[in-house]
């Protein structure tokens, strides 16, 4: 039976670049998504050609049309939760051992306003790769698929697991106003929601640079 592999790329590991489109609609982030050919923090080698392979398969699944969504941290699981939401992956390519993407976020839905917001207020995010594979004795990964790519706070160490920025909306004084006017702006589009919402990220942001 197949392992659930989570992989973890840091905002200065990923050297991510944020890019807006030309009509400022569109945030996007790219970098390097997944790493070959080095014992990474969770003590697993994904060799090149394994890499390359579900890096291609992702591609493919573009190419064709099909979408693939990303969430704000990880679920427990493999399958996408759409009340989760925050992304679609809408390129991935290898540049020699590394393996790169590009996402955009999307902004009408609660989780992507969420990511948004905390991007252009200067919080630095990282990506993780959710997937599944086979790991031997010598932690090296076979059969590894990509099921899609995660954005994920920065951990306070190494081993650290990337915090949730989920659940620390929730426990967070006015984390629940923040989904509740997220909600509403993907519903109602209203102006003076938006700048409450705007208002709401900042302390939420305030309070993550606090932990």
């Amino acid at each position: 039976m197949a392992n659930k592999l989570y992989e973890y790329i840091s905002p200065d590991r990923g050297s991510f670049l944020i890019e807006n489109s030309p009509d400022g609609r569109d945030v996007c982030m790219k970098g390097i998504f997944i790493q070959a050919d080095k014992r990474n923090q969770n003590q697993r080698i994904y060799p090149n050609t394994e890499i390359a392979n579900a890096v291609r398969l992702i591609k493919e699944k573009i190419v064709n049309g099909e979408t693939v969504l990303g969430e704000l941290d990880h679920p427990p699981e493999l399958t996408i939760n759409l009340d989760r939401v925050s992304h679609m992956i809408t390129d991935m390519w290898m540049e020699g051992s590394d393996g790169y993407g590009k996402l955009k976020i999307i902004d009408k839905v609660p989780m992507g306003q969420i990511a948004r917001g905390l991007v252009e207020s200067g919080v630095k995010l990282g990506v993780s790769s959710r997937g599944s594979g086979n790991v031997d004795y010598n932690g090296i990964v076979s059969d590894f698929e990509i099921v899609t790519v995660d954005i994920v706070a920065q951990p306070s160490a190494p081993n650290a697991y990337p915090k949730s920025i989920y659940e620390s909306l929730f426990n967070m004084k006015g984390g629940a106003a923040i989904h509740r006017v997220a909600q509403a702006i993907s519903i109602e589009n209203d102006p003076r929601a938006k700048i409450h919402l705007k208002h709401e990220i900042l302390k939420f942001v305030n309070e993550l640079n606090k932990k």
